[in-house]
């Protein structure tokens, strides 16, 4: 998972698809229904809209959903590989259960953004629901629906930093949501003008890969052009990593690689 790849049209680097440590085929097949179902991908572009064209915030439409689902699932199989423990088998779930309640909270996270950006963790909640209620049936029974339904409202709801992660599922949305940092996802509302805080400091990330650690299971490397992504790191990853329950499994460290200018800040490791 060291090699990254670039989307031409966002900019933003992400690990590619790769073998698994984890049975993937319930995770194939329930991604496969995810990207050609109407309603789920209306919503996955009608939530962008109070964010970016009316609040000109960074991205939190169907390319950042796809970032974090990929990067939930690259955290998921590494620190599977570093032998962290999942929680998906408290409830009677399988082991292949567990990439699906991480690839449907990162799908389904931000929907409540259809509402408002303020508080929109609380709206995903009961439109999540409904939409699992429908979407689960498909490859569960009853008992295993409602399981894995009661598992990902729990990680959607955890990725806000007011609410304490109970399983390693949720940590990993909530540090997932937090790498979708570089600045193609800031591209649309700077452009448009915005120049708040999140949009200056996404500009300033040039490259974020996650790989395989030394002294802990995943190795996150933020590569800035600026001090102003500094509080990209330090305040919002440095946030939901904090009481994530991944705080001593993940190693996060960020280099500024302006060699051009006066550096303020050069490197910050969390």
């Amino acid at each position: 998972m060291s090699d990254s790849t670039v989307d031409d049209e966002s900019g933003r680097v992400y690990a590619p698809d790769a073998a698994h440590n984890f049975p993937d085929e319930k995770l194939n097949e329930v991604l496969e229904f995810i990207e050609t179902d109407e309603e789920i991908q209306t919503y996955l572009e009608a939530q962008n809209v109070n964010a970016v064209d009316r609040m000109r915030y960074n991205d939190h439409g169907a390319k950042h959903i796809e970032i974090v689902r990929n990067r939930a699932l690259c955290l998921y199989d590494l620190l599977k590989a570093g032998g962290v423990e999942f929680h998906a088998q408290q409830q009677g779930l399988a082991e292949e259960d567990e990439a699906v309640i991480i690839a449907l909270a990162a799908t389904l996270h931000d929907v409540g953004h259809v509402v408002h950006r303020d508080e929109h963790v609380y709206y995903s909640i009961p439109l999540a629901a409904d939409i699992l209620d429908r979407v689960l049936p498909n490859f569960y029974d009853l008992a295993e629906t409602v399981r894995v339904k009661g598992e990902v409202l729990h990680a959607i709801l955890c990725h806000h930093t007011a609410e304490t992660p109970l399983t390693t599922e949720a940590g990993v949305i909530r540090v997932a949501d937090a790498l979708d940092m570089e600045s193609g996802r800031s591209r649309i509302p700077y452009e448009q003008g915005g120049r708040g805080i999140n949009t200056l400091s996404s500009q300033a990330i040039q490259r974020v890969t996650l790989t395989e650690g030394d002294s802990r299971p995943v190795m996150v490397e933020i590569a800035m052009t600026n001090a102003a992504g500094v509080y990209q790191v330090d305040n919002l990853l440095k946030a939901k990593l904090r009481n994530s329950g991944l705080e001593d499994e993940i190693r996060i460290v960020a280099v500024n690689t302006n060699e051009t200018t006066d550096q303020l800040v050069e490197r910050i490791e969390l």
